[in-house]
């Protein structure tokens, strides 16, 4: 599994992740499945798009930045 960041990137309009400088996902889609660090333990999750771009079952204002692995 590779470990990142969460970015949302303007010009696709989806959120990315980010294992490095120039190391990149290339675009999450819904009902792609990673791993969210939170509450001090990787959480299962998904990607999905209602009014807004979420992650299944995680409270969060603000996706980027947030750990992920996938």
């Amino acid at each position: 599994m590779k470990q990142g960041a969460l970015i949302f990137d303007e010009l696709t309009d989806r959120y990315e992740i980010r294992f490095d400088l120039a190391d990149y996902y290339g675009g999450l889609h819904c009902g792609d499945c990673l791993e969210v660090f939170t509450g001090g333990k990787w959480k299962p999750t998904r990607m999905e798009y209602g009014d807004n771009w979420y992650l299944v079952g995680i409270r969060a204002e603000d996706l980027n930045g947030l750990r992920v692995r996938i």
